[in-house]
């Protein structure tokens, strides 16, 4: 099949250029093929687009229809339009089909989909009978957006049915697949009535269906993340993928392995390679045709995704450390690649060019990989500073930090679409005046956009732009892990952010395709906020429910008025002490500090019990501070409270029967209670599960 297309492509290229006669395209559709919304069809739907790519050696006809279904029983079928019989009498050479979007209506699909796959085989072998020598692209349907009134009624589920029918019939009626989905899908701004795409997305269809006919998909590329300087990880088999032209034959070598491949008809290839060995320098050369991409300095070792917003965001030259840290912050073994933004989410105004660029997803500044130094690391994330350190000293293997953080973030902002539309819909609509944003993140945007008087203007801040900006584009660069800072800007709506975190987990395994993939995050620290008491608490509990995570306490190093402490060493160790244990299974390095396990009561005294308990002890050497106890009436006293053969017993004299325990529930405390190890205990309350 991919031996054939390449064939077609070469040939209807050949027959381009010797021949007198155009090659044929008819692109058949419904409204979106019509160009309906776009002020000039004739000349900006993509049909239109598509001619004046091609040039004069393509004639390319358009026969959308507005309205119409693939469905012979639907509401409008498109086989009883005359732009059906115009496309049969055109008898292209090509034929490009996009239909099904007009299928999602309540009116069609629930009644009819049976007839589905069979109604598009009949229109394939339609066009085989005008011109038994045409060739076939068929299009995954174009994005339905999430403003769609019906979308969540039956549109959106009904949609992700007909792709995947698509794609079946793709497989099976011999007929090249073209993708319009994917590259509309992370700008809703193009499609200003939730189903048209613009003159704009217009221009992105026909340099897909370019892409389709010709194979020339650019030549060779690869993702940015693939520079001089960068680490690979080692230890497993060590995917590497890019895009070149179809047909092309890639070959990548790397220290005494070679593996070749060549370019499907979608223009991604990939090789698998075996494991590395941990060190280097390597060289990695990519070739493709007469291209060939060669990358210096590269090693193998531990490579770890460092994000989250303005925390970990936090430079070393900022931190508390500084002055004797980042001159001694010299080793060629740590790597580091950062992220940073090319505008501030500050309280100030964005110009036009910004907000465009915003658009298009063009947020991020050119970057590259660096040596670790006391320049390089300086202005560089000093929490993922400190875990990648304490890794290297430890595993003595090259360390790669990818720091991708954004000030003021919220987690929606970093899970990607389609999981948010199918599992948190609620909170991508109207999204700056949803309940669901806190008033200083919802006045920040409001600010920086204030002279967009476009009402689909992006923001850093809006639901999965950072996933689609910062996390798509990293192409799934093999990783290690995640470390993870960041709950401030959801702090005010745990329950939300409850479900928020577990997607976003979710989203990004999805994305890796590794349902272990380790995360490792950190607890907020203390601050006079009211909320953060019973947010922590939530951090903790969501630490027990998503499988390979682990959470860094960090309220013993918090400020009660500045968000932003300066103590970051210790919790980049501590995220480093959980990588270690459970990753890298060095049980001798304990992970946390006490956990909350379980609660009992007896004669008006409870035993607590925790894990990582052994040492209990005060980390000042005094009486341990900032227990609780509670009655059924919920009235919480101060309650005191001694290390009795590994718990902590606890109670108070205005408590006679006590049935509840919290701990440390303060948005600043000064809790003391801390395991061997010297690390922490957990803010918790025994009653909320």
């Amino acid at each position: 099949m991919r031996k054939t297309l390449i064939f077609s492509v070469c040939l209807l290229f050949c027959i381009s250029i010797f021949a007198q006669k155009p090659v044929k395209v008819a692109c058949v559709g419904n409204s979106i093929t019509y160009g309906l919304g776009i002020a000039d069809r004739e000349r900006d739907s993509y049909p239109a687009k598509l001619q004046q790519m091609l040039g004069e050696g393509y004639e390319v006809g358009n026969f959308g229809k507005s309205g119409t279904t693939l469905l012979n029983k639907g509401h409008r079928p498109y086989m009883q339009q005359q732009e059906f019989k115009d496309a049969l009498a055109f008898a292209g050479d090509i034929v490009v089909i996009h239909l099904g979007i007009n299928d999602t209506d309540p009116r069609d699909w629930p009644n009819y989909r049976d007839f589905f796959i069979h109604d598009y085989h009949a229109l394939i072998d339609s066009f085989r009978v005008a011109n038994p020598k045409c060739r076939i692209l068929i299009a995954r349907l174009t994005p339905i957006a999430d403003r769609h009134p019906r979308f969540e009624s039956g549109t959106r589920d009904w949609h992700g049915e007909i792709q995947l029918a698509i794609e079946n019939i793709a497989k099976y009626a011999g007929v090249q697949l073209i993708d319009f989905h994917e590259p509309l899908y992370p700008y809703p701004y193009i499609l200003p009535d939730a189903v048209h795409p613009n003159e704009e997305g217009a221009g992105i269809l026909a340099k897909t269906v370019y892409e389709g006919i010709t194979g020339d998909f650019g030549g060779l590329q690869m993702s940015e993340l693939y520079t001089d300087n960068m680490v690979l990880q080692h230890g497993e088999p060590l995917t590497i993928q890019g895009k070149a032209n179809a047909g092309d034959k890639v070959t990548v070598s790397i220290e005494k392995q070679k593996k070749t491949v060549v370019t499907p008809s979608c223009g991604e290839w990939s090789v698998t390679l075996q494991p590395l060995k941990a060190g280097g320098p390597y060289t990695l050369s990519v070739a493709a045709g007469k291209q060939k991409l060669t990358y210096n300095n590269v090693l193998a070792g531990e490579v770890w995704l460092c994000s989250g917003q303005s925390n970990m965001e936090f430079y070393l030259n900022w931190s508390a450390t500084a002055k004797r840290d980042v001159s001694q912050a010299a080793n060629t073994n740590i790597r580091l690649f950062d992220m940073k933004a090319r505008w501030r989410t500050d309280a100030v105004e964005w110009d036009v060019s910004v907000l465009d660029s915003l658009n298009h997803l063009q947020y991020y500044r050119d970057t590259e990989w660096t040596v670790c130094s006391p320049l390089t690391a300086g202005n560089f994330s000093a929490v993922a500073y400190y875990f990648g350190k304490k890794l290297q000293d430890s595993l003595q293997v090259p360390i790669g930090l990818i720091c991708n953080a954004i000030g003021g973030s919220p987690t929606e902002a970093w899970v990607d679409r389609r999981t948010l539309e199918y599992k948190f819909p609620a909170i991508l609509r109207n999204w700056t005046n949803n309940d669901f944003i806190q008033d200083w993140v919802r006045g920040r945007a409001a600010l920086n956009v204030k002279k967009s008087a476009n009402k689909q203007q992006r923001h850093p801040y809006e639901p999965c732009y950072l996933y689609e900006s910062g996390i798509r584009p990293l192409e799934q660069f093999p990783i290690k892990g995640v470390i993870w800072y960041q709950g401030e800007s959801n702090a005010h709506n745990r329950e939300a952010h409850e479900k928020l975190f577990k997607l976003l987990v979710e989203s990004w395994r999805n994305h890796w395709g590794n349902a272990e993939l380790p995360f490792y995050f950190v607890q907020l620290s203390g601050i006079d906020r009211p909320s953060w008491t019973w947010f922590r608490d939530s951090q903790r509990r969501l630490m027990a429910e998503i499988p390979h995570s682990g959470m860094a306490v960090s309220s013993d190093r918090g400020d009660s008025l500045d968000v932003h402490p300066k103590h970051k060493q210790e919790i980049g160790e501590r995220l480093a002490a959980w990588a270690l244990n459970k990753t890298y299974s060095r049980k001798n390095i304990i992970p946390s500090g006490p956990l909350y396990q379980s609660v009992s009561f007896d004669k008006g005294t409870a035993f607590v019990s925790f894990d990582y308990a052994d040492g209990l002890q005060t980390s000042d050497g005094k009486d341990i501070r900032t227990f609780e106890v509670a009655g059924d009436d919920r009235l919480f006293y101060p309650a005191k409270a001694t290390v009795t053969d590994g718990k902590i017993k606890v109670w108070s004299d205005k408590v006679k029967d006590p049935k509840i325990v919290r701990y440390g529930w303060q948005p600043f405390t000064r809790a003391n209670l801390v395991n061997g190890a010297g690390l922490p205990a957990s803010t918790f309350r025994s009653d909320v599960e």
